[in-house]
């Protein structure tokens, strides 16, 4: 036994608890507005933190204490402060790296182990649908930030000839839209195209048809709940999968529906979560909270379906293109890529 060798183990095995006890932490500062209220980087004192959001103040000085020993907030003789750095990520819900709803995913993982151990002991399935409401709404509000930030000033203009057909007027289906985060953004910029989003789990319909009339773009965007092998509608000029593809139990078989949707020009849109082709190109901490993420939700939901494939949040470009292959496609690459996404072009 290396003395040394665990002792830094149960150093960084406490760091880990701690992170985990953190986002629980996280999770209260958003959902009370404690962030927020901290939000002009300003030193604040605990009773005004607290006055503000009409918490408690015996905890919301507990919760100060919490996020100052994390690095959250800075502490010093004149109050806590929320740094401008850190207000990006905790505070401001128009920066491209806000974060922090992102934690009520993290907590549905908690609240549905039980039904994680489930899956482990059995045959790995738990769909989708059977998770934690949290679930949905942390997922759509992680990946919103990045999607506002990139999908319509890189990812789009980063595909052949496909901003020029928006921009006149395109077909677009969105699959797997989940509440339609990235359907609504596309519609808000390209006006005189139509967007289609389909996915299987008809409560996130009915939120994302909510969303689309707050948009002020229910006009040209329509949500059906349908199977990504499923959905009817051809003719497309751009189909989308936003980070999905790697769920799905047959991601062959709906590529291979897309292959068949698309105009003979058109092209498809996989964003899916940056990977590299092995675990040791994954072995960093984008690859553990996506490893970890795919343990519980991903893989599991995969194997809830039909053909079970089980790809995973850290397929890898190499896996996704052979998937791509198999259905059809004989063009495939990188058109750009995130820290946090890959944005992969496919043609006929």
């Amino acid at each position: 036994m290396d003395e040394t060798m665990l002792q830094q183990f149960l150093g960084k095995l406490v760091t880990d608890m701690g992170g985990a006890m953190m986002m629980a932490m996280v999770l209260v500062g958003e959902e009370l507005g404690l962030y927020k209220a901290m939000a002009d980087s300003q030193p604040v004192s605990a009773d005004a933190v607290a006055a503000r959001c009409r918490c408690n103040l015996r905890l919301v000085r507990e919760w100060l204490n919490a996020n100052a020993a994390a690095g959250y907030v800075e502490h010093a003789a004149a109050g806590y402060r929320l740094t401008p750095e850190q207000a990006m990520a905790l505070a401001n819900e128009d920066s491209p790296v806000f974060v922090a709803p992102g934690t009520n995913a993290v907590a549905s993982c908690f609240t549905d182990i039980d039904k994680v151990l489930d899956a482990f002991r059995g045959d790995g399935a738990l769909s989708w649908g059977q998770h934690h409401h949290r679930l949905f709404h942390g997922t759509e509000r992680f990946f919103r930030p990045g999607y506002k930030a990139h999908l319509t000033t890189a990812w789009l203009p980063a595909l052949d000839g496909i901003v020029a057909k928006l921009e006149a007027g395109a077909k677009v289906a969105d699959v797997g839209c989940g509440h339609g985060a990235s359907t609504i953004i596309m519609a808000g910029t390209y006006s005189k195209s139509r967007f289609f989003g389909f996915d299987i789990h008809a409560p996130s319909v009915d939120v994302a048809r909510a969303r689309a009339a707050e948009a002020g773009v229910a006009d040209r965007v329509t949500f059906t709940a349908a199977a990504a092998k499923s959905y009817p509608e051809r003719g497309f000029d751009l189909i989308c999968f936003f980070d999905c593809l790697h769920d799905m139990g047959d991601p062959v078989g709906a590529a291979r529906h897309a292959y068949q949707a698309p105009r003979d020009d058109g092209a498809v849109m996989l964003v899916e979560p940056f990977a590299g082709d092995s675990v040791a190109d994954n072995s960093n901490p984008v690859g553990r909270l996506y490893y970890a993420a795919s343990s519980m939700i991903c893989t599991p939901n995969s194997l809830s379906q039909e053909v079970g494939l089980r790809l995973g949040a850290q397929a890898g470009e190499r896996r996704l293109g052979a998937v791509m292959a198999e259905a059809g496609f004989s063009r495939f690459r990188r058109a750009t890529e995130t820290p946090f996404n890959l944005i992969l072009e496919a043609r006929k």
